[in-house]
């Protein structure tokens, strides 16, 4: 019994942290020089300058304080270019659960302030997409190139 109990208690244990690990690799973050705000500010203007549509922008500390929780600065970008998402729908009409892409600004225990996003390799993961489709390498460069501008110090 002791030895079934052994096997199951450290396979469930590889199995959560083959879990964590996928999480980790598929969320990419940089340090912000700027606030939350300032940051998806900056972010927003990238987008925009770059063709693509803000469909929406959340700010999750503001919810939180409508309800008498205390949470540190914490914003979401929402956008998108529909020639670039739409052909990964038509591949996996499940990716429209995380299109158009996000992009979340927030200050960290310390004060520091991130962005975060999923990778598009995820989004192929996740919704069977083809992982050479040109769709996701030009979702990872401009979300790259974005989130670079919005970061940078200058």
């Amino acid at each position: 019994m002791f030895r079934k109990l052994l096997g199951l208690t450290t396979a469930l244990s590889l199995g959560l942290a083959a879990t964590s690990a996928l999480a980790q690799d598929a969320l990419i973050e940089k340090v912000s020089n700027h606030s939350v705000t300032e940051t998806l500010n900056r972010l927003e203007a990238a987008v925009t300058a770059a063709g693509a549509t803000v469909f929406a922008r959340v700010d999750h500390s503001a919810g939180a304080t409508k309800v008498d929780i205390d949470l540190r600065p914490t914003e979401l970008l929402i956008f998108g270019n529909p020639k670039i998402g739409s052909p990964a729908m038509v591949d996996g009409q499940t990716a429209g659960l995380d299109l158009p892409l996000r992009v979340l600004a927030y200050a960290d225990a310390e004060g520091v302030v991130r962005i975060a996003y999923h990778s598009p390799d995820a989004l192929a993961k996740n919704h069977a997409l083809p992982q050479d489709a040109k769709y996701l390498q030009m979702m990872k460069g401009a979300l790259d190139k974005l989130t670079n501008k919005a970061v940078a110090a200058e």
